[in-house]
């Protein structure tokens, strides 16, 4: 199982979106445990996303650690 870590901005996203917070994070933890998961690789980027519904997480990925940076509604969670 790789580490799972949230910056403080995905928390405060997760605090903003508190009605998909458990499930967002639950899709984290199976992806972190098993690597199951809807996940492609952003192009012209190091990062990947996560899609659940109309909900995307974005996170940057190593052998043994997971870092989620953003995470939100589809339309807005690319905008940098």
């Amino acid at each position: 199982m790789k580490t799972l870590f949230y910056t403080a901005e995905a928390l405060a996203l997760l605090m903003k979106h508190r009605s998909v917070a458990a499930r967002l994070r639950a899709k984290m933890d199976r992806y972190a445990r098993t690597g199951a998961g809807d996940v492609k690789a952003l192009v012209g980027t190091n990062k990947k996303r996560l899609r659940d519904g109309d909900f995307r997480i974005v996170f940057e990925e190593s052998a043994e650690e997971i870092f989620v940076t953003r995470l939100g509604p589809r339309g807005s969670v690319y905008e940098d």
